[in-house]
C-alpha cells in the first residue's frame, strides 16, 4: 500500500469516527462497536469493493452486509466520506423526519438489507452468493459479523450450506472486539478456539490486524482463500478504537453522551488534552 493511499484511509477512518461521537448523543448510539469496525468498513468501500455511488443498484456490484446492524454509524459515516450520503442527514439521527436510526434500512442508499435481528445475514449473503453463482457472475459478497453474533446458531447453519456448496464467493468477516454487549464474549459464552471452529464448519480462515490497512489490504487480496471452500477472515479490533478513556470496556457498548462530553471525547480522538471523563458523569446503556 502506497503511504498516500495509507494516510488517505486513516484520514477517512478519523473523519468517520468523529460522525460516530457526534452521533452519540442526543438519544446514543452504539459508540464501542462502531469504532471497533470504522477501519473494516473505510477499507472495503475506500476502493476494496466494487460498489461505488454510481453501481448501487447494478446487479454486478460487489455486496456488503453489515449483520452486526447496530454498528450502521460507521457505514453513514463512511457513506458521508464517501459522497453517498449529505453530511447533514446525519443531524436526523433517531428523527421520524428520516430512516437514520440505530440498524440499517435500505431505505438509504448503498445498505443492502435491514439488519439488526443478530444472525441473520450471514444466511442472506449465502443466499445472494447463491444467486450470483446461478448467473455466473463474480461478484464477491462480504457479510460483517459480530464475534457475540456468533453465539446464533443461523451463523453456523449458512455455514454447513456454503461448505456443502463450495461458497467460495461468500466471505464472513468477524469484528473480533472480545465483547458482547456489557460482557467480554469469553466470560459469557467461550468462542475459542474460534478460528478451528471455522475450520471445522469447512471454511478457509486467515487472522487479521482489524485497525492496520496494510495487513488488511494484504489479506483481503488473497480472497478467496481457497477455491472450493467459504473464506472467514476473524479481524482483531478494540472495542472503542480511537478513545482510550473508553477502549475496551464493557460498560461503553451504547453510550448517549452530553453536548459536552462529545466535545470532549472530539478533543480526545485528535489527541488534544481533555478532562478525563468519570463513569458518573457519562449517560450509558
Amino acid at each position: 500500500m502506497s503511504p498516500e493511499k495509507l494516510n488517505e484511509l486513516k484520514e477517512r477512518a478519523l473523519k468517520v469516527r468523529e460522525h460516530i461521537i457526534r452521533m452519540s448523543t442526543d438519544g446514543g448510539c452504539f459508540t464501542g462497536a462502531s469504532l471497533s469496525c470504522t477501519d473494516l468498513v473505510v477499507f472495503l468501500y475506500s476502493g476494496f469493493l466494487n460498489t461505488h455511488r454510481e453501481n448501487l443498484s447494478d446487479p454486478n456490484r460487489d455486496y456488503l452486509l453489515l449483520s452486526k446492524g447496530h454498528d450502521v454509524p460507521a457505514l453513514y459515516g463512511t457513506f458521508v466520506e464517501l459522497g453517498w450520503m449529505e453530511k447533514s442527514r446525519l443531524k436526523n439521527h433517531l428523527k421520524t423526519s428520516d430512516h437514520i436510526y440505530w440498524h440499517p434500512n435500505r431505505n438509504i442508499p448503498g445498505i443492502e438489507f435491514h439488519s439488526g435481528s443478530l444472525g441473520h445475514l450471514p444466511a442472506v449473503g449465502l443466499g445472494i452468493a447463491m444467486d450470483c453463482k446461478i448467473r455466473m457472475t463474480n461478484n464477491r459478497v462480504i457479510v460483517i459479523t459480530g464475534d457475540g453474533e456468533l453465539d446464533e446458531g443461523s451463523v453456523w447453519e449458512t455455514l454447513h450450506v456454503a461448505s456443502a456448496y463450495k461458497m467460495n464467493n461468500l466471505t464472513i468477516v468477524v469484528d473480533r472486539n472480545h465483547f458482547q454487549a456489557n460482557m467480554k464474549t469469553e466470560d459469557l459464552i467461550p468462542l475459542e478456539p474460534l478460528a478451528d471452529k471455522f475450520k471445522a464448519f469447512g471454511c478457509e480462515v486467515k487472522q487479521v490486524n482489524g485497525h492496520d490497512f496494510t495487513q488488511l489490504e494484504n489479506v483481503f487480496n488473497q480472497l478467496p482463500f481457497s477455491a472450493d471452500k467459504p473464506s472467514v477472515i476473524i479481524a482483531d479490533t478494540v472495542r472503542g478504537k480511537g478513545l482510550p478513556s473508553i477502549e475496551a470496556r464493557a460498560d461503553r457498548w451504547f453510550c448517549n453522551f452530553s453536548h459536552e462530553e462529545v466535545d470532549s471525547l472530539l478533543k480526545e480522538l485528535h489527541g488534544e488534552e481533555t478532562t478525563t471523563l468519570t463513569s458518573e458523569t457519562l449517560i450509558v446503556r
